[in-house]
């Protein structure tokens, strides 16, 4: 390759940048780019892209793709991008777009090349999980180490680098907002080299990520929060692109949207939003986040009715605002709370957002009210309320001239001493405070003093500065205790934040990404939860454990991990409360095979409310591993007794069974019968190691429950055992 990576293509670059400013018409601008490449393709050596290390882990594909060979006669588009970066996210309905335009058979390969910034975005499975989230449909490649990014000397995420048929270099663009040049450079390109007879319109081996996966009741839920009454919960139901309202017990009350994207207003059932992310409830009124759209929605649950009240639908620029909110462009909100004005007579009159796209925290006024530092505002406008909109870490006691890096969480302490909102700052790995009386805006723990270090990051827990989070996406007040509490979302844990002391400690999680649930707190572990919320007496935290696709359950008085909640769709207890259901309707439960034999288990005397452990220890025969590829799962059943599976978590995954399954279950305390049984099935499906056989083998056990009045002390756990 020349010497000089990206930097070898700006002389050349630059001037053609220059001239292309005074083109007016497209016919101008692409006789230019034209001989620009006349001119970059008569050079004596090509300025040559290395190979990719035949080592490194692909996603999307069959197999490792060579640049230089499979790739050879195609226009090959780099996106070097890292999955937590929202300039990266930005970029990728260019792209789309791009590769909806041209194909593989017109000649084109988007390539995308995952450099990561934080350590836990070179873990392959988050990189798997980024793939789905976001939707990308192109081949991507792993370069934990970014061999490739310091070979180009690329300097910066995103960056965009365009080869020719021969991996040759010929364009780069750094950050976002592109998408003019990035269209205008591919189609000359692929013209230029089609006339040359070098584009090849061969087939590469595309095999998407997402069509291996099992359907599941949530797709990446980003947040989740309670209502006041601690009865109903809603779910930013991210990946399935859809708001549930469900009641505690899981059971869904509304669904809205979903499960495609979109953008529609309208009655629930035709509303359509792109990837939510933030949720605040009050009443019947939930405002949302919807992210990818660049919008706030409003859902009226009396009216079924979703509205847009913020947000044109494109992602904005602007960073000041001030118009009124459906005529303001917005860019990204990711998180959203009620709060209050200084001078307005109304409560929650304010809707704080979290732009995570502009790097600033933005108010929609509810009602007309005054902001601290502020003027008078009418109800109805969108505006910055802190942040510059530079990406930094930089606080302030004048909010304008403070700086976020991509905040994803906010919570409301409106009680004194506190009176601020709590800020996540992701990309600085932050938590930080915006005072409500003066918007003053400062550090309370993680981070560093440089606000332009946005890499000091880690799992480290202590005092202020001194304390160290990985990209926290989620936080929540627990006004019961005086404590915050954060979704450390790199880190797979749960922080708790102490902010009268500024300290900061693990409640939660290993530290490993996992799914342990039925534990301990400090036993219990997550993937990149996303968001959480604590109801208002204290007692439950809910968390949006994102990459589990699921909401956990955690009791903050026990410090128990009970459950992660059952997502029930709306007819498996379509019946008053507390009267027992006709039918069991759950259908998307695996079906035993008529060989799994039914184990009969001894009686248990148990009493109302009473809590039961089953472990789970099975053995596979000899010389056998899981199939890693079918989701192989334990799951509850009580026919002609479905009361018994309100407020449960009917079924749960089987990764290994080297160790036991611990299965939580706990007796309704309203029992509707003095005798049920109860039915613990389990599917597994399993090969033999020495051959390409697979296996799907079943085993029901049954507990017969008898319930008495009084409580019958704590129960030894119930072993349910068996060789296959």
């Amino acid at each position: 390759m020349a010497a000089g990576g990206l930097a070898g293509l700006l002389p050349a670059q630059t001037q053609l940048e220059y001239a292309l400013l005074d083109a007016d018409t497209l016919q101008e601008k692409e006789n230019l780019v034209y001989q620009y490449l006349k001119k970059m393709d008569s050079q004596e050596r090509d300025l040559t892209v290395p190979e990719l290390g035949g080592d490194l882990q692909w996603l999307n594909t069959e197999g490792p793709i060579s640049l230089h060979k499979d790739l050879c006669g195609k226009v090959v588009v780099l996106d070097f991008f890292t999955y937590c970066c929202i300039n990266c996210l930005h970029l990728l309905p260019d792209l789309h777009a791009l590769e909806h335009q041209y194909s593989d058979k017109d000649g084109l390969i988007v390539v995308g090349v995952h450099s990561a910034k934080f350590p836990n975005e070179k873990v392959l499975d988050n990189i798997k999980s980024a793939v789905l989230r976001y939707n990308v449909a192109h081949p991507v490649v792993n370069d934990a180490d970014a061999t490739l990014w310091h070979e180009l000397e690329v300097s910066c995420w995103p960056t965009l680098v365009i080869l020719g048929p021969r991996g040759n270099m010929l364009f780069s663009l750094v950050g976002e907002g592109h998408r003019e040049k990035l269209f205008l450079f591919t189609s000359v390109t692929l013209k230029f080299y089609k006339e040359r007879g070098q584009i090849k319109d061969n087939n590469i081996g595309i095999k998407l990520y997402r069509d291996s996966l099992a359907p599941s009741p949530l797709l990446f839920p980003g947040k989740v929060t309670v209502d006041d009454s601690g009865e109903r919960l809603v779910i930013a139901d991210t990946g399935h692109h859809r708001i549930l309202v469900t009641r505690k017990n899981g059971q869904i009350l509304h669904i809205i949207g979903g499960p495609n994207s979109g953008r529609r207003d309208g009655r629930f059932s035709e509303a359509a939003f792109n990837s939510p992310q933030g949720i605040a409830i009050k009443n019947n009124v939930i405002y949302v986040a919807d992210t990818e759209n660049h919008l706030i929605r409003k859902i009226d649950l009396e009216l079924e009715m979703v509205t847009t009240v913020a947000g044109i639908g494109i992602q904005g620029v602007d960073k000041e605002g001030g118009a009124k909110g459906e005529e303001q462009a917005i860019s990204s909100p990711w998180d959203v709370v009620f709060g209050n004005s200084i001078s307005g007579t109304q409560e929650d009159d304010v809707l704080w957002i979290a732009m995570a796209g502009t790097h600033q925290v933005w108010a929609l006024m509810l009602e007309g009210g005054k902001l601290p530092k502020g003027s008078d505002l009418k109800k109805g406008v969108c505006l910055r309320f802190a942040g510059s909109g530079n990406e930094e870490n930089r606080n302030n006691a004048y909010p304008h001239k403070a700086g976020f890096a991509q905040p994803s969480g906010l919570s409301l302490a409106a009680e004194e001493p506190w009176n601020c909102l709590f800020v996540v700052d992701s990309e600085s790995s932050t938590v930080r405070t915006i005072s409500l009386k003066d918007g003053a805006v400062k550090h309370l723990v993680g981070g560093e003093r440089d606000p332009l270090n946005l890499f000091a990051f880690g799992d480290v827990d202590g005092v202020g500065i001194n304390a160290k989070l990985q990209h926290p996406l989620g936080v929540t007040w627990d006004k019961k205790r005086k404590l915050l509490y954060v979704a450390d979302s790199y880190n797979h844990k749960i922080k708790v934040v102490d902010p009268k002391m500024k300290s900061c400690a693990t409640l939660a999680g290993t530290g490993e990404a996992g799914n342990v649930i039925g534990s301990s707190f400090t036993q219990s572990t997550f993937n990149e939860p996303g968001g959480l919320c604590v109801e208002e007496n204290g007692r439950l935290m809910y968390v949006a454990d994102t990459n589990n696709h699921q909401i956990k359950v955690l009791d903050l008085e026990t410090k128990i991990l009970s459950t992660a909640l059952p997502i029930l769709n709306p007819e498996v207890f379509d019946v008053p409360d507390n009267l027992p259901a006709q039918k069991d309707k759950v259908t998307n439960l695996p079906k035993l095979p008529k060989s799994a034999p039914n184990v009969q288990l001894p009686s248990l005397t148990v009493a109302p409310g009473q809590k039961i452990q089953f472990l789970l220890k099975l053995t596979l025969p000899p010389d056998s591993k899981l199939n890693e590829e079918a989701p192989s799962s334990w799951f509850i059943t009580a026919e002609d007794n479905t009361w018994l599976l309100q407020e449960q978590c009917p079924s749960g995954e089987i990764k290994d069974v080297s160790c036991q399954t611990t299965i939580p279950f706990e007796l309704p305390r309203s029992c509707l019968s003095a005798e049920a049984t109860l039915a613990i099935k389990v599917c597994l499906y399993y090969c033999s190691k020495g051959s390409s056989a697979c296996m799907m083998k079943g085993i029901s056990f049954s507990q017969p429950l008898q319930v008495a009045d009084t409580n019958q002390g704590s129960l030894a756990p119930v072993e349910l055992i068996h060789t296959f």
